[in-house]
C-alpha cells in the first residue's frame, strides 16, 4: 500500500508559534529527550514539520521576530481563551 500524504493547515500564527516551540523543544532543551530516546522514529515527522515551517515562514528570519512571535502567541490565547491572561502570557517554558 502506497503511503498517501496528509495535509495539515495552520494559521500563520499557529505555524509561527509551533515552529518556535519545536525549535525550543528539539534544539534548546531536553524536553523531548525521553520521548525521542524511546521512539526514535518520531524524528522523521518532527523534521518534516519543522522543515516545512521553516521553508514557509519568512518571519523567523526577520529582525522583529521576537515581537511577531509574542503577538502571535497573544492572538492565539485570545482566540482560544478570550484573553491572553487566562492562559498566561509567558513564553515557552523550557
Amino acid at each position: 500500500m502506497a503511503e498517501e500524504p496528509i495535509t495539515i493547515k495552520f494559521t500563520r500564527d499557529q505555524a509561527l508559534v509551533l515552529s518556535d516551540w519545536l525549535y525550543q523543544a528539539t534544539y534548546q532543551s531536553d524536553v523531548l529527550d525521553d520521548l525521542l530516546k524511546t521512539d526514535r522514529a518520531v524524528w522523521s515527522p518532527i523534521y518534516t514539520i519543522s522543515g516545512a515551517l521553516e521553508a514557509t515562514l519568512a518571519e523567523i528570519f526577520m529582525p522583529d521576530y521576537d515581537e511577531r512571535l509574542k503577538a502571535a502567541r497573544q492572538r492565539l490565547l485570545v482566540e482560544m481563551y478570550g484573553s491572553d491572561e487566562e492562559a498566561g502570557t509567558g513564553g515557552t517554558a523550557f
